[in-house]
């Protein structure tokens, strides 16, 4: 599939449910805001990120499979925070460390690690470093397909620039959607 593909899909399933993903964006983006502009932006960002990131991935995948969601189920990943925190903060890190070495290093690592919240979500027993070795395993031979889709949404993420970022809220669902059909596509 390509990136439009996917993109027709979330579209086609986004409409109607614009309001909903909106709400729960806005929701995440919010709670995020809150706690970086509190100042205690290291170690507290990184206590709510990976779970909010759980919750809100949930979210996506039980939509996507047809499946209803509340706003509260952005919080379900705090059922599993101990994982999910350590996977924020281990993925981070390695993404970090790769970008010491140079900027397309660090893009490659973190398209390495974009879907272990997926898998996280879909097997939450597993350990941090299993969540992270099968998202690499997953993404081997995908990563660049994944750049595409993502770079497909350019424009819009440049608009959303021009509109101080409000477009955002309905953008980020979009791509999150898309993300979501992309993981289930290849996870086949």
């Amino acid at each position: 599939m390509l990136a439009r593909d996917y993109k027709q899909i979330a579209k086609s399933k986004l409409t109607g449910n614009w309001g909903k993903f909106a709400l729960l964006f806005l929701v995440e983006s919010l709670i995020i805001m809150l706690v970086v502009g509190s100042g205690v932006m290291t170690l507290l960002s990184f206590l709510i990120i990976g779970p909010l990131q759980l919750g809100y991935i949930g979210c996506v995948l039980d939509f996507s499979r047809g499946k209803n969601f509340k706003t509260s189920n952005l919080f379900d990943g705090f059922d599993n925070f101990v994982t999910s925190f350590v996977l924020q903060l281990l993925c981070s890190l390695f993404v970090f460390l790769w970008s010491l070495l140079l900027i397309i290093p660090g893009i490659m690592a973190s398209y390495s690690y974009s879907m272990s919240f997926y898998i996280l979500r879909d097997d939450p027993r597993l350990k941090v470093n299993e969540a992270r070795n099968r998202s690499i395993a997953l993404m081997h031979g995908h990563k660049w397909q994944l750049f595409c889709l993502h770079f497909s949404f350019i424009g819009w993420l440049l608009l959303s620039i021009l509109t101080l970022g409000i477009l955002l809220i309905w953008v980020m669902p979009y791509i999150e959607l898309a993300t979501a059909e992309f993981y289930e596509n290849i996870k086949k």
